[in-house]
């Protein structure tokens, strides 16, 4: 049984939000941190007590770094049961993530690369006036820390029309999610069953049938990983791509279709390879509803270095429900409509990856999904949304009798910002608030039990 009470909502639900913030925080002192995190933790909900009603109207998750728990002062004999890899850090690891070049953390735009990167506050919002509302509240704390520190902050827009979600580059987004065991969320045809809670949530058996090994339980219990990802999306150059590789705009959208494994309407290539069906594209109950091995095993439908081929390979690949991860976040910066040309202006996606275990889930799709310029036999091939393209790369359209080889894939994306955050349950984040020991904090810690 779920205890989801204790979990923040971020983890089982998916709020109508749109529009948010994120804020990165540093603490000067522990005090001062856990002064901010005794009061911003009145605005943070559970799994429990969030609906998706019109009278919610905001969402707020904190979640730490493993530097921002030993700046609030947990014990180094707490801090060392954490995972090797948390305690490093994403920028840390950059190299082996395949985060170079352009796409290294010196270049990071955010400070998410720094040591003094100690937590991040993430607003969702239902509208602008509710995300200005939000914001001042949180102001006027952070005046009364003044030990905790803005390293940046990101606003977060959705892209027109609202009807769904969408990124800049005009593909239809949160198509494939894994739904949780215990949850009543429904998975849909394709999407495979309910996965064990230990996947994603710590404390709970996986898939191998077992809890996955957790650090003290008093802060890692019903708490996860998140792996930080903002992806700046370049879309005049994907756009002045698709033009020199289609001479029509149907030949275009094919063009489209075939990076991502999915028309830009949701409709996957699979089940309709030649023509866009944006009914089939917007009906969960179908748009999954495939798979690879017998329908297209040679990639003539859905190229074997597509995007979503990659990160979902489904029937192809061994144990993937080990594999699976779920996506949160949106899209920033502004909409650019089509016809118009680039602006100059950063936009993109600012996403979390959730897992149980960033080695096994996340760091494992970066490096043989994303990376591997073998992956399925390719030979010179990453990911053509976020894999490190650096103009010597290629992408293969499969095709009877001559396939299509395109040489000199630029990089569609630029990762301007990255990080491993754990997120803590509810009475995780109590404890750490209390750490100080006193009465106030006593006080919150009595609340939460």
């Amino acid at each position: 049984m779920l205890e989801l009470d204790d979990i923040q909502h971020i983890l089982l639900t998916r709020t109508p939000a749109l529009t948010g913030r994120y804020v990165f925080l540093s603490f000067a002192d522990a005090e001062s941190g856990r002064a901010w995190l005794r009061e911003i933790l009145r605005t943070v909900r559970s799994a429990a007590d969030v609906g998706v009603t019109e009278d919610d109207r905001s969402w707020v998750t904190v979640a730490l770094t493993w530097n921002g728990m030993r700046a609030l002062g947990l014990d180094e004999e707490t801090l060392a049961t954490f995972p090797a890899e948390f305690q490093q850090g994403m920028a840390a690891r950059a190299a082996m993530l395949g985060d170079t070049g352009e796409n290294a953390p010196e270049n990071w735009v955010d400070g998410t690369a720094g040591p003094d990167l100690h937590a991040i506050a993430i607003l969702f919002a239902r509208d602008a006036a509710e995300r200005g509302r939000c914001e001042m509240e949180h102001e006027g704390l952070l005046t009364r820390c003044p030990g905790v520190r803005v390293i940046s902050s990101l606003e977060l827009e959705a892209i027109p029309p609202f009807d769904h979600a969408h990124d800049h580059f005009g593909y239809r987004d949160r198509l494939s999610q894994p739904v949780i065991e215990g949850t009543e969320d429904i998975p849909y045809k394709g999407s495979g069953g309910p996965l064990k809670p230990g996947e994603f949530i710590l404390g709970y058996p996986d898939e191998s049938g077992l809890p996955y090994p957790m650090p003290d339980e008093r802060i890692a219990r019903n708490g996860s990983y998140f792996a930080y990802r903002r992806l700046e999306e370049h879309v005049g150059k994907f756009r002045d791509f698709l033009a020199e590789h289609g001479e029509t705009p149907a030949e275009q959208e094919l063009v489209a279709a075939k990076l991502m494994g999915r028309w830009r309407s949701g409709a996957p290539l699979t089940l309709c390879p030649e023509v866009d069906d944006p009914e089939l594209g917007k009906d969960l109950h179908r748009n999954n509803d495939f798979d690879y091995k017998e329908k297209d095993p040679h990639g003539y439908a859905v190229p074997l270095g597509s995007h979503i081929r990659r990160m979902n390979p489904r029937d192809t690949a061994h144990n993937m429900n080990r594999r699976r991860m779920i996506r949160r976040g949106a899209t920033y910066g502004p909409h650019l409509p089509e016809g118009q040309p680039d602006d100059g202006k950063e936009r993109g996606i600012a996403a979390f990856i959730v897992c149980a275990n960033l080695i096994r889930q996340f760091e494992f799709a970066q490096n043989v999904w994303i990376n591997d310029k073998n992956f399925h036999d390719l030979g010179n091939e990453r990911d053509p949304f976020c894999g490190t393209q650096d103009g010597t790369l290629e992408f293969k359209i499969p095709k009877r009798p001559i396939r299509k080889k395109i040489t000199g894939l630029p990089a569609f994306t630029t990762l301007r910002g990255g990080a491993y955050f754990f997120l803590p349950g509810i009475k995780a984040l109590h404890y750490l608030a209390g750490l100080g020991g006193n009465a106030q904090a006593d006080a919150h810690l009595e609340g939460a039990k």
